[in-house]
């Protein structure tokens, strides 16, 4: 049984390097271009697009640090980004939502500050800028402040249907802190 390629692509292309016909090949990882004098040419090509992004949106007035053209938002594998429109000659690029810089220390290392972050899921979580050397990470909003129970210096603020609520960020400990009000009332 012989694998069929799904789709037609009537444009006739030659190879670069002797000008004979290219022709698509199925191979371990999908089709592919090759030339037809293969075993003399061995030229190949993949069929999928570059993995540089395409052009969305060109940004005017907006002007490359480094060569001086204009901006333009891509769309990548891993989602949106600005880079240059001169790629791949200028490799200049952009992160669109830049991530909150937290004043928070961090309590673990004691000497960086808590960044915001996203997993390659596309969650946010907050990290140590002290990365390799110190490994905490929180899932949650961190706030600054200390757990009353067993005064670990952080807490995180969790939301629910009740509102806004802070926890200690300890997961040992990890009890909901309660404000002055709410023990008034309890």
């Amino acid at each position: 049984m012989s694998k069929r390629v799904p789709f037609v692509i009537k444009k006739i292309e030659y190879c670069p390097e002797c000008g004979a016909e290219l022709v698509i090949r199925n191979g371990a990882h999908g089709p592919f271009y090759a030339c037809s004098c293969y075993p003399s040419c061995q030229y190949l090509r993949s069929l999928k697009t570059q993995g540089d992004g395409y052009i969305v949106k060109e940004l005017d007035g907006q002007i490359c640090p480094k060569c001086g053209f204009t901006l333009v938002l891509r769309q990548g594998r891993y989602g949106m980004f600005i880079g240059c429109s001169h790629y791949p000659e200028c490799e200049h690029t952009e992160l669109i939502d830049k991530p909150d810089d937290t004043s928070i220390n961090c309590p673990q290392c004691q000497q960086g500050k808590l960044l915001q972050r996203k997993s390659r899921f596309g969650k946010t979580f907050h990290s140590c800028s002290c990365y390799p050397e110190c490994q905490f990470t929180l899932n949650g909003k961190p706030v600054s402040g200390e757990c009353m129970f067993c005064h670990y210096p952080l807490l995180i603020e969790k939301r629910s249907s009740q509102g806004v609520k802070l926890f200690c960020a300890s997961k040992l400990c990890s009890k909901q802190q309660f404000n002055e009000i709410e023990k008034e009332n309890e």
